[in-house]
């Protein structure tokens, strides 16, 4: 069995100029399958990306999933207080450990963030 080797800096310079140039088709294919999700919800945008926080939070998603989604809610209104009592509210029924686990995932996605915007402007 061959074990898989980190990537190098340079693999992964390589990448993120790769998603900011646009060329994501994995996140794009995830942001396709979110398409029509808020229309068929029938709930007002800010309701929908705060229980889409909430799903993310009891999933213990991924960074990636967290910079997508937050980056949409943003756009929608959602404010920083409106996310923190979301992560308030589902804290006793998910954990503390969620809660925390998620707040990690919340800094990493804005780690991400700021690293694709800066192999965005290198580009």
């Amino acid at each position: 069995m061959t074990v898989p080797q980190p990537r190098s800096d340079t693999e992964s310079q390589t990448a993120l100029s790769s998603v900011a140039r646009g060329d994501a088709p994995v996140l794009e294919q995830l942001i396709a399958m979110n398409l029509d999700s808020l229309q068929h919800s029938q709930l007002d945008q800010r309701t929908y990306f705060l229980v889409r926080l909430a799903a993310l939070v009891a999933m213990d998603a991924a960074p990636v999933s967290y910079l997508i989604n937050l980056g949409l809610a943003a756009d929608a209104g959602v404010t920083l207080e409106e996310a923190q009592g979301t992560l308030i509210a589902i804290a006793p029924v998910v954990g503390s450990a969620r809660v925390a686990s998620a707040a990690g995932n919340v800094l990493r996605a804005y780690g991400l963030a700021a690293m694709i915007e800066e192999a965005d402007e290198t580009v």
